[in-house]
């Protein structure tokens, strides 16, 4: 069974946009995205759109769906009354290069700022051991795709463009915590997601945890107790003291 659905789809580049109306077909068991593959080949051929598996693995497809980030492949158009009108639009957060394609390049800045895992120098590759608990602690972390959901979503960048440059975002932080509950990894962190990642800035309002289309956690499991671990070394009385202690010796 098939309709005319109404679309309203931002078209324009970093210059200047605006929403299009276009009435389109749908058809049972379609996506959004599929719908946008329907305007570029009857209507509007020049229409921007970046994406690529079509399965909600890849994490090209973000967009926001009537203000909400999604993925347009994972939206099915059935949760949609066939009287509605659908608004297609970039991600907000991103500067804009033209119609639904975002410069997501803020993201691979952060991503390079975060230290890779350091393991104890005298393990050699082949000899490291982790307990189950450790492994399964973090392997929900692993599910990122990196769609950048959360990074569009989070009002600490969304609302405020200046905190880009102090801010990593909940996905880099996600990545920060991962590598703090490795079992093996030296690095002190802990300071590092405070200081030079912007963890303060994070207060868990879970709207990262929201949007994400692979139902991590964010907020709970990951930047949660890195807030805690970070309060314990700052703010702990005993940890205080062992440090003056040690600053006068």
């Amino acid at each position: 069974m098939s309709y005319k659905a109404k679309f309203k789809v931002w078209r324009g580049d970093a210059g200047e946009g605006s929403l299009e109306d276009y009435g389109v077909e749908v058809n049972e068991g379609e996506v959004v995205l599929d719908i946008i593959h329907r305007l570029q080949a009857t209507q509007a051929p020049d229409m921007a759109v970046r994406w690529n598996c079509k399965a909600g693995k890849c994490g090209s497809c973000s967009a926001e769906v009537n203000g909400v980030p999604r993925l347009m492949c994972m939206t099915r158009m059935s949760t949609f009354t066939e009287d509605e009108t659908i608004t297609v639009t970039p991600l907000r957060t991103f500067p804009v290069i033209r119609d639904l394609v975002t410069d997501v390049s803020f993201n691979y800045t952060k991503a390079r700022e975060v230290a890779s895992f350091e393991p104890p120098a005298e393990l050699k590759p082949g000899d490291y051991r982790m307990a189950q608990v450790d492994v399964e602690r973090s392997q929900e972390f692993r599910k990122c795709i990196e769609c950048f959901l959360c990074q569009n979503t989070c009002h600490a960048v969304r609302d405020h463009e200046d905190n880009k440059d102090h801010f990593a975002g909940p996905r880099f932080l996600m990545r920060v915590a991962e590598l703090d509950m490795h079992p093996l990894d030296t690095r002190e962190r802990r300071n590092e997601a405070q200081e030079d990642h912007g963890l303060g800035f994070c207060n868990i309002t879970k709207c990262c945890t929201e949007v994400c289309p692979e139902h991590i956690k964010i907020t709970d499991n990951a930047l949660i107790p890195m807030k805690e671990r970070v309060a314990d070394r700052k703010y702990d009385p005993l940890v205080w003291l062992g440090n003056k202690i040690a600053r006068r010796k």
